[in-house]
């Protein structure tokens, strides 16, 4: 365990490092930082820090860079989280509060974390399984076709064409559609299947076969689906940013959803934003990059995660408060929805 002094020069080493990217010397820490000790003191607790493995010398003669090893000390003593302005906040609230639809809010999401962060932002859609229903539509639109519409309640909507097994009259499609929003409303979709697995046999013979259509495309649609879902945005901030890896391999990793999902991580407390610090992150495509993370949900339902992505030269406590701020106000418009 270090002491209060020696967290107190790494504190110092990793907001110097992360403000100029250039190694830091025991000069620069008595000139910048209140430490009450000498030059000399501030070398030896360097020279234990370095020992310990959370800082390291990149070249001969030149100053200390933290490691992963010596972020991950920092973060995990951090005091607080540096909290938004009051200007910056209610540019949040109006600048997602003007979202239309999920996708727009997903969209907006994205554009406002890559430039609050100046960051890759990542954002997951609301996951299916964790919502319930809201409604559901049946709209003729075209000869023996249907048009089915299921909107969850996190603002989703699912859309199929199903064949209309010859029923085409209003009143069957009115019955069938009124069956639907009695058994659905408020259910959750792994509840779906039971909910209407009586379904057609409250209908007549001849509406039998739609609604078996129609119920197949949904279960298909609502429960079978690993609809999990991933949008990316800021990329054009990596060219401003120095990775001790390739570029190419962080950009190759950024393409593929199922690396976005273990980038993100496992749902866990809402009220918590994660980090994850170079080799900490499952892909070796980021090995070199900080993922900063939250849930965001309605109410006590977490639907899914939002973060961004960076160097781990980042400045942590104003990425973690930006991406708290935005996953509250998310959870906020969906709740609203």
């Amino acid at each position: 365990m270090l002491d209060d002094r020696k967290l107190a020069v790494l504190r110092a080493i990793v907001e110097d490092h992360v403000s100029t990217n250039e190694p830091v010397g025991s000069k620069a820490l008595v000139d910048r930082h209140n430490l009450g000790v000498s030059s000399a003191t501030i070398r030896n607790d360097m020279a234990v820090l370095e020992d310990e493995g959370y800082i390291t010398q990149p070249h001969t003669s030149a100053g200390r860079v933290p490691t992963d090893k010596g972020y991950r000390l920092f973060v995990d003593r951090l005091s607080t989280i540096k909290p938004l302005s009051s200007a910056e906040r209610r540019a949040i609230e109006t600048f997602l509060g003007g979202a239309y639809d999920l996708d727009d809010v997903v969209g907006r999401t994205v554009r406002l974390l890559a430039q609050l962060t100046r960051q890759v932002a990542v954002v997951q859609y609301p996951s299916l399984s964790r919502s319930t229903v809201r409604h559901v539509e049946l709209v003729p639109v075209a000869e023996n076709r249907l048009l089915l519409v299921v909107i969850t309640n996190t603002g989703r909507v699912e859309q199929r064409v199903i064949d209309a097994h010859g029923v085409t009259a209003e009143e069957s499609i009115g019955r069938l559609r009124t069956l639907l929003n009695t058994c659905l409303d408020g259910c959750g979709l792994g509840d779906v299947a039971h909910a209407v697995a009586n379904l057609p046999d409250q209908l007549p013979a001849n509406e039998r076969p739609l609604a078996a259509g129609v119920l197949s495309v949904l279960l298909e649609t609502l429960v079978d689906k690993a609809d999990e879902k991933i949008v990316f945005g800021g990329a054009a901030n990596l060219a401003h940013m120095d990775f001790s890896q390739g570029l190419r391999e962080v950009l190759e990793a950024l393409e593929e959803q199922v690396v976005l999902m273990r980038l993100l991580g496992e749902a866990g407390d809402s009220s918590t934003v994660t980090v994850r610090i170079g080799t900490e992150n499952p892909d070796a495509g980021f090995r070199s990059t900080s993922v900063v993370a939250a849930d965001y949900g309605v109410g006590d339902i977490t639907l899914a995660r939002l973060g961004v992505l960076g160097p781990t030269r980042m400045d942590y406590p104003s990425t973690m408060g930006a991406v708290r701020a935005v996953a509250r106000y998310v959870g906020q418009i969906l709740a609203g929805s």
